[in-house]
């Protein structure tokens, strides 16, 4: 059975896609089969798989900074917001089950991005996003907050007191995105994170540029093969290069080794 590790935000747009992107390229580098894997997509973005399948253009970046073929099992829902495409609850829930396994089969290590924030409450009962599929892979979550739109302390303790006991149980660690200078001058408030939630803090990772498709606002093609630009490599590289220089890979491998206890 392959290991899994989540990725979940307190928000959306604090960077999960592109954190997801890093982990996938740095277990690639460490020699790893691993895959991407987002449960459901809410994006008029996307793009066809080499077997003719639908998927988010984020998956299948992710993908390729893998160095894998995207497969629709990395995205098994996509609901497009300009058309009425309406699944049930219990499609939803088996559609993705038989993608996770099916991907389990394949790979070492399954990367899983969440979609929007855990503490959605109204939407709990019917989770198929974030806590319910953490729960279908037994996957540890790291809780990713972007700091540059401020409110990082309540946002992470908000979002991690808004979740259940047994929810709360599977967030292992905090990473903090998108800082702006010398991540060390956020030593006290690595401290204050940790003293207050109880949990690591994995990383604070410092804000690069990157000029790569986003989710919301770029579209390849309909019906035809992406091709893949050659300079999108060597961002791949320094995305990973970003997260490997400032994340504790030790505390990561850890997290994903141990699972959920």
């Amino acid at each position: 059975m392959a290991k899994a590790i989540m990725i979940q935000g307190t928000a959306s747009g604090v960077g999960k896609t592109i954190l997801t992107l890093a982990l996938c390229r740095i277990f690639k580098q460490d020699g790893y089969a691993v895959a991407p894997f987002k449960a459901q997509n809410i994006t008029s973005n996307t793009t066809i798989t080499e077997q003719g399948d639908e998927i988010a253009v984020s998956q299948w970046l992710q993908a390729a900074a893998a160095g894998i073929s995207p497969d629709i099992n990395m995205n098994p829902v996509v609901l497009n917001p300009s058309t009425c495409t309406r699944y049930s609850s219990e499609e939803i829930a088996a559609r993705i089950t038989q993608a996770y396994y099916r991907l389990c089969e394949k790979y070492d290590v399954i990367v899983i991005e969440g979609s929007g924030s855990p503490a959605e409450l109204n939407l709990r009962q019917y989770d198929m996003a974030n806590m319910g599929v953490a729960k279908l892979a037994k996957a540890p979550v790291l809780l990713v907050s972007d700091i540059h739109r401020g409110g990082v302390f309540a946002s992470l303790y908000g979002t991690l007191n808004l979740l259940s006991e047994s929810e709360r149980a599977y967030v292992k660690a905090m990473i903090v995105n998108r800082f702006m200078g010398d991540p060390d001058l956020f030593g006290d408030g690595v401290a204050i994170l940790e003293n207050i939630t109880q949990l690591p803090v994995a990383g604070v990772v410092p804000y690069i540029g990157i000029d790569l498709p986003e989710e919301d606002s770029f579209c390849y093609e309909k019906n035809t093969e992406p091709v893949l630009p050659v300079d999108f490599e060597g961002q791949f590289d320094s995305i990973a290069n970003n997260a490997r220089n400032s994340l504790d890979m030790g505390l990561i491998y850890e997290i994903l080794h141990s699972g959920v206890l």
